[in-house]
């Protein structure tokens, strides 16, 4: 029974040393509609579990001075995982110059003692799908008394205590979260929090049930929708047919002032000559690069202390 898998060269995180907390079945508080992993029933606790000295072991025989990060995940939810706490302090012993980072869904936020141990690692990533608790139960379909209201309040709390870099990513699935008004909620709560970065993701592997991810450009007006000053950065590739479209120097300041693009939403969105434009900004000090976690957006110079880059 394996635990650790990679590494995997992850473009948002670099290389990362994986440990599936839950190797041998699915063991989640939510069931998504989205899930890569078959349809389950949620549970509130792990029943099948490794045992720290395990991963700890297994993990040595892996690391390596080439890997950024040591990725907690499980098949299902990680944090349901018992001796989390005692897995992250021996981590943090071992790690040498890598990061600890975990993926989660944030409901156990609330459980003091979980909100307490993520705040040991460098880099956690929480999910956060709707805010409106019909969307969220839609979409996340969760366990019995997990209440989306109490999530929120506590991952706002958790970013302005956590020390490292936190991550926030909202999966659209199409017809559900991606409507005006539920995206104006998520803005509400987003502005309330400081994060390193908030990244837009769809459906881009087979889900476990008959919905529907949003294309790059539907993903990219919904990006929009999001207030200026938050670090938005558009994570998915789906369906991502170039645009190649015109901009004159005014369309291209403009449209960065909404929202900062990587070189990849620049190609995808750019024709070539709009590219020369964008250079010669470029060295006209007017348009620069900023760095957020591992990747590199082109940001309007003026508005490079307004965005909010925790």
């Amino acid at each position: 029974m394996k635990t650790i898998f990679g590494p995997i060269n992850s473009r948002r995180f670099g290389s990362s040393l994986g440990i599936d907390l839950s190797p041998v079945l699915k063991q989640c508080n939510f069931d998504c509609l989205y899930c890569e992993l078959a349809p389950s029933a949620t549970t509130d606790e792990q029943k099948s579990t490794v045992a720290v000295s395990a991963i700890i072991n297994e993990l040595k025989e892996h690391l390596n001075d080439h890997i950024d990060v040591i990725t907690i995940t499980a098949n299902g939810e990680p944090t349901l995982y018992p001796y989390l706490d005692e897995l992250i302090d021996e981590l943090n012993k071992i790690k040498a110059s890598a990061q600890t980072l975990i993926l989660t869904n944030s409901s156990t936020l609330v459980n003091e003692k979980v909100f307490n141990s993520l705040l040991k690692l460098d880099q956690v990533k929480l999910s956060l799908d709707a805010v409106s608790e019909s969307v969220f139960k839609r979409i996340d379909r969760p366990h019995s008394n997990i209440d989306i209201e109490k999530i929120v309040q506590k991952v706002i709390e958790f970013s302005h205590i956590f020390k490292g870099k936190l991550f926030i990513e909202i999966l659209f699935v199409y017809g559900l979260n991606d409507t005006k008004e539920e995206i104006e909620k998520l803005n509400k709560a987003l502005l309330k929090m400081d994060v390193t970065r908030i990244d837009l993701g769809t459906i881009d592997r087979p889900p476990a049930y008959p919905v529907i991810g949003l294309s790059y450009k539907e993903l990219y007006e919904a990006s929009l929708l999001f207030d200026g000053s938050l670090p938005i950065h558009i994570a998915s590739r789906v369906h991502s047919e170039p645009n190649n479209a015109d901009y004159n120097n005014e369309e291209i300041l403009n449209t960065l002032d909404k929202r900062p693009l990587t070189a990849e939403d620049i190609n995808l969105l750019f024709d070539e000559e709009s590219k020369k434009r964008l250079e010669t900004l470029i060295k006209e000090s007017k348009i620069t690069k900023k760095r957020v976690g591992n990747l590199e957006f082109f940001i309007l110079h003026e508005n490079e202390k307004r965005k909010r880059i925790k």
